[in-house]
């Protein structure tokens, strides 16, 4: 399982590396599954079209049109561009959503200070697309639909580290924009190489973790509870990131296991 790090994937360089890297996986047997949010894209076109961009603990307050052009810039655009890189890098790849088959089945999330709007959480999976494309790489965008038909903004690492338990996968890699799990949040020099969940709740518990850092770290504990036996926080800025961390001894990033 890889959640896509859209934020540190910022030049046609590292797009590439990353298919290459994600390609090079299925080649050589494994059975790599992308998740993919676009925060930095939607909020981009929520400034061009004028939509107000408002978040709430780290959550966008997704209001109707904001759930409408969220599923246009992850659906529509995002998930086809990685599908397309995958192409090129010569290994065929599926695009869905959570809607698609109800592979994300989701309820509307609750704050108690604050309506969140079209924002939701997992209320469980139906992975049988994706064992039925094992062919495949399914690239999964992190939309969620309820009973209803209506559809939730979900938070793509809580999705990756869920979905990664729920497949019961051996690894879920997160790619982000930093070095990976610091010691010292203001010190790249202080990255934290290996750690288990205990050790990890003890630097979450003392605040040596950044904020924005908790979401992926919520996620990592969701997947190792689930039984997924490693989360690696990986540092998508490096060219062939993934392959760096799987197959290196020193990695670029951080392993975490139970």
């Amino acid at each position: 399982m890889i959640k896509y790090g859209g934020a540190a994937m910022t030049t046609p360089e590292l797009k590439a590396s990353f298919a290459r890297d994600v390609a090079l996986l299925k080649l050589v047997g494994m059975n790599p599954v992308v998740v993919h949010g676009g925060g930095p894209d939607i909020s981009r076109y929520s400034d061009r079209l004028g939509l107000a961009v408002k978040f709430v603990d780290g959550l966008r307050v997704t209001d109707a049109d904001t759930m409408e052009l969220v599923k246009m810039v992850l659906v529509g655009k995002i998930n086809t561009e990685i599908v397309s890189q995958l192409s090129v890098a010569g290994v065929q790849a599926v695009g869905l959503s959570g809607e698609d088959a109800s592979l994300i089945t989701a309820r509307k999330a609750e704050h108690p200070d604050a309506d969140l709007g079209f924002v939701g959480d997992i209320e469980g999976f139906d992975t049988h697309v994706l064992e039925r494309l094992s062919d495949f790489v399914p690239v999964v965008a992190s939309v969620g639909v309820d009973a209803d038909g209506q559809s939730y903004n979900i938070n793509a690492d809580t999705v990756a580290g869920a979905l990664a338990a729920a497949l019961k996968a051996r690894r879920v890699l997160f790619l982000t924009d930093v070095e990976g799990l610091l010691a010292s949040v203001d010190d790249p020099s202080s990255l934290i190489s290996e750690c288990d969940l205990p050790e990890l709740h003890r630097l979450i518990d003392g605040g040596q973790i950044g904020s924005g850092m908790l979401p992926k770290l919520n996620a990592v504990s969701t997947a190792l509870g689930g039984g997924v036996e490693a989360a690696q926080i990986v540092d998508g800025r490096v060219p062939h990131a993934l392959l760096m961390e799987l197959f290196t001894e020193a990695g670029v990033g951080t392993k975490i296991t139970a």
